[in-house]
This record gives C-alpha cells, structure tokens and sequence, in this order.
C-alpha cells in the first residue's frame, strides 16, 4: 500500500501543464522502464538498488541488526565517517523519524568526514574524550580524502582510548565486498565489516548496508522500512504516467525544464525533512547535472525561508518550479493558547494546533507562489514512520532513475566530481600526479592565487 501521495492533477501545475502533456512522455518513460528493468540503458552495472527493498538477504537484516544491539551497548556516542551517499540517507532517516534534539537520542549518532576542518575535529575528539564510542567508517574505496583522512584521525583517537585490540571491537567497517583499502585493512586489524553491493552507487546505498547499520543504532526499525518501501516497487515500474507515481513527477520535472524551468526547489513546512531535501539534492544534482545539461536541484525550510527566500521566489527570476514536501501527520499535536491581553494580536489563533497554522501557511505559500508565475506539485508523506520513509527513498531513487535517462544522460556516474579530485591531489603532491602540479600552478599564478 503506497503511503505517499503526489498532487499533480490540480491547477496549481495543470495550469502551466495540460494533463496531455504529461501523458505525452508515456512512451518515454516506457522506454526508460524497458532500459531499467533489461538493463540495457546508461549506466547498466550499477542497477543494484532497484530490487534491493524485496531482495536485501535475511542474515544481512539479522546482522545490521544484531550489530546495532552491540554498538548501542557498548556506545555513548556512534562516529559515522562519509561523504555524500555514505551518510545523507542516514543522517535523513535519523533526523525525519526521531527526537528532535541530539541529547535526546542514545546513543548519539554523529557524522563527520563530509568536509575538511580541523576545527569540526578537534571539537568532536573533545567530544568524545569522556565518551564511549564507536566508530562506523563507510567507504566503497577506502581512499576517498574526506572520510579517510577523518578516519586517521579517529582511528589514532580510537587505538590511545582502548588500544588496538579494543580499538578493533569498536570500528566497523562497511565497504566493498572485496577489494579495496578499507578491506584490505579491516581484514589485517580484524573489524567488523559489512559489504556495500559492487552494483549499487553511493548516491543510490541509502536501502543498503550503507545507510542501514546507523538507522538501526538510532531505534529505526530498518525491516519495516524495506518491507513498506518494497511495497511500491511495482507501481513504480509501470509505463504509463497515470499509474506511475515516480514516472508522473519525472515527466513533469523534464517538462518543466524544457519549458525553461530549469531549477526545481523542494520545499518542506517540517524541520525534520530538512536532511531529506539534502540527500534529495545530492541524488538529483548527481544524477542529472551532466553534458551541459540538467534541473538544478535547490532546497528551502518554510516558514523559515519565506522570511529569507521567499520575495525571489515571489518575484525572482522565472526559472523556477516548486515541489512542496509535506508531512501530513506529526508525532504531536501542540495547541496554542489563549491570553486575556491580545498584545500580540494572537488570539485569534488559539485552540489551533501548529499544524493547522502551518497547513494555511502551505496552501497561502501555494497561491502566492502560483499567482507569481511559479509551478508547483506536492509530495505528501502520510507520517514521520520508517514506513513511510522507506517508500520516500524508494519514489525518489525510481524517480530520478528515470529522469536521468529522459535527460538522455546515464544517472549513474559522476564524472564530473572526478575534476576535483584531480586537481586536488596535484596540488598536494599525490604520487602520480606530477604533470598535472605544474600545469595546475601556473594556471593559479594567472589567476592570481
């Protein structure tokens, strides 16, 4: 049973989109299910994620979960170590289903090795200092310099708090299932490892051990959240935009491009999705940003940034489409009161629930925003539960699948990240890279820097 609803019938986006228009890409997403599900298309050998909510092994379930057991009881604070997919989906789930505040929350699930600070780091050992910790280092390759360079430093940290052998018994590995630096090393120190599929890409890992292991250590029940997002898979695969809700929003997304919106901005009235956006814009950017070509991905809270953003949106530059996310349903529902003096001219909404504010907050968002020549769709999830997060992650990947492949570009690789990389490791003097250091200092002596 699908628990997440897309509005794509109403005027909102019928009026800069006729229902035969969207129907129109049938045989588009037609195609693109055919490439998808024979995989023949762009990308091919890293399809993995596809049937992963129906076909993730029962002893890999049992084994994130019972390794999630041990590290809560061992553990004040978990250290997860990544960089874009290795730690967006997680760091998503935790903050969409959970408490709000970190110290509310045991154990603690902290993300570093997504930047390059040393300040970040040394605040988080003295963190840790008078801490039990464990660490989960998530790494296909084991020598992407984000995380890795984090995990020598945590790994040091690690081996003078409890030594090496007690150091072993709190790192977790998860990375590939062969090869690789981290494997090799996990293998001569003796961590746990779990594997990250060799056909699954780090943008499309959230479903996999990846984003598992630390979902399970914050109280996520991961077996539900498969099992409800295996529930769409086959709605999702459907060739026609009426019955295909993942197919529906990817033909009005490419529509929309072609119509010179090329920057879409996923808007969310709840705090908590505010990570979900974030691993929305690394799966969609990722994806489709490509041969010159693809939809910009931009991400707002509201009512928030209706104080910051909202008069671009309002009256910026008419480039823009608008995908409203909504929670139907919070965990609570806070009341606001009543006052004998109206200093603030307030009273008028009391005995209404926040959420009734924020829905009217919504709908008048809406009118403003369409009034303004923006187009808009919205995505409801029924609630903050791992059911209905699963079915979210699941939409999304199917959704920018296909996207990807009417773009015409192969959703599945990133060549261009690889640029910077490069130019990164010339410049530090990496072993291989000598041509490209000269080349790359006199083109920042040129520009000045």
């Amino acid at each position: 049973m699908s628990i997440l609803k897309i509005d794509y019938d109403s005027r909102a986006v019928s009026g800069f989109l006729p229902a035969d228009q969207i129907a129109a890409y049938d045989p588009a997403l037609e195609q693109a299910e055919k490439m998808l599900a024979s995989k023949g298309g762009l990308g091919a050998d890293f399809l993995g994620w596809l049937a992963l909510p129906s076909s993730m092994p029962a002893k890999t379930l049992d084994a994130l979960t019972d390794c999630a057991d041990q590290i809560r009881g061992l553990c004040d604070v978990l250290v997860c170590i990544g960089i874009g997919g290795s730690y967006l989906g997680a760091k998503a789930a935790i903050e969409f289903t959970g408490t709000t505040f970190e110290d509310q929350r045991k154990p603690r699930v902290i993300f570093a090795g997504h930047h390059l600070n040393s300040d970040f780091l040394s605040d988080l050992i003295a963190l840790l200092e008078n801490k039990e910790v464990c660490v989960n280092v998530i790494s296909k390759s084991g020598t992407t310099t984000e995380p890795g360079v984090t995990f020598r430093v945590l790994r040091e940290f690690m081996e003078r708090k409890y030594g090496k052998p007690g150091a072993a018994k709190r790192i977790i590995a998860t990375t590939d299932p062969n090869k690789g630096a981290l494997r090799s090393l996990a293998a001569a120190e003796g961590y746990q490892t779990f594997a990250i599929p060799s056909d699954v890409g780090g943008r499309y890992s959230v479903l996999t051990p990846v984003g598992l292991l630390p979902m399970a250590v914050a109280g996520i029940k991961i077996k539900n959240m498969l099992g409800a997002a295996a529930e769409i898979m086959q709605t999702c695969s459907l060739s026609s935009t009426a019955d295909n809700m993942a197919g529906r929003y990817a033909a009005i997304r490419n529509l929309m491009f072609r119509r010179g919106k090329t920057i879409e901005v996923m808007a969310t009235f709840q705090p908590q999705a505010h990570f979900l956006c974030e691993w929305w814009k690394q799966l969609s950017g990722e994806s489709e940003g490509k041969n010159n070509t693809g939809i910009f991905p931009a991400a707002v809270d509201y009512t928030t940034d209706l104080h910051s953003l909202g008069q671009w949106m309002q009256e910026g530059l008419r480039s823009v489409f608008e995908t409203f996310l909504l929670v139907k349903k919070t965990k609570t529902a806070l009341t606001l009161p009543r006052f004998t003096e109206d200093g603030d001219e307030l009273n008028y909404l009391a005995g209404k629930t926040f959420e009734e504010i924020n829905r009217e907050a919504y709908r008048g968002t809406l009118l403003a925003h369409t009034d303004g020549g923006v187009p808009t769709t919205t995505l409801t999830l029924t609630d903050r539960s791992e059911e209905t997060l699963g079915q979210a992650f699941y939409f999304f990947e199917k959704a920018i699948a296909i996207s990807g492949y009417m773009l015409r570009v192969n959703p599945f690789d990133q060549p261009g990240v690889e640029a910077y990389k490069t130019n990164m490791f010339a410049l530090l003097g990496k072993s291989g890279f000598e041509k490209q250091t000269g080349q790359l200092k006199s083109k920042l002596k040129d520009l000045g820097l």
